[in-house]
């Protein structure tokens, strides 16, 4: 660990106390802006436009490959959380895992910058709430900066490589536009019998 990765955590961390009463909203995004993510992706899939279904399906893709690049790197390079081995302002409970990359980060940035590749006023917006989850876990004491700038970077490199490997290899692109044409004709059919149960 550096002694300016260390030292901007010192910064960061001490706004937990020097400006307290944003601690709610930061203990907030670092354990349950995750969800706002879940519920996005599902509200795109359900929404009735092809375009959103690739880009979910990019999204997920993405983000498997980016938490299991996560989880090699924690392996190979492991980091303690601050909480271990400093004395911080500790705002959240975790386990004494790996610290190194940001698991909540990269998983932030990955659906968020897939978003931005195929809408980018609401992509924008996404952006903005993962860097405020990346933000709120140094805030918290459960990361160091360094963390999840490794988290973000990994998280927005992928989602775009996949991007690009789908659009380069239409082989790719069609096993998608499949997987998405079967599930619905899937949903076709069930939306089919519960309209015949409703009308006996």
């Amino acid at each position: 660990m550096s002694h300016l990765d260390y030292g901007i955590f010192r910064i960061i961390n001490h706004l937990a106390v020097s400006e307290r009463f944003l601690n709610p909203i930061m203990i907030f995004l670092a354990e349950k802006a995750e969800y706002l993510f879940f519920v996005g992706i599902i509200f795109y899939w359900f929404y009735p436009k092809s375009e959103n279904r690739k880009m979910v399906v990019e999204a997920m893709l993405a983000a498997c490959i980016a938490l299991s690049i996560n989880g090699e790197i924690g392996h190979f390079f492991y980091r303690d959380r601050p909480f271990v081995i400093h004395h911080v302002n500790w705002l959240i409970p975790h386990a004494k895992n790996a610290s190194f990359p940001s698991d909540h980060a990269t998983a932030a940035f990955v659906i968020a910058t897939a978003i931005w590749i195929w809408k980018k006023h609401a992509g924008w917006l996404w952006l903005v709430l993962a860097s405020g989850i990346a933000l709120s876990r140094v805030w918290t004491g459960v990361h160091y900066p360094l963390d999840v700038v490794a988290g973000m970077l990994i998280g927005a490199v992928v989602a775009l490589a996949i991007h690009f490997l789908i659009h380069r290899f239409k082989e790719i692109e069609r096993v998608i536009i499949r997987f998405i044409e079967f599930y619905e004709k899937i949903e076709s059919n069930l939306l089919k019998k519960t309209q015949l149960i409703r009308k006996r």
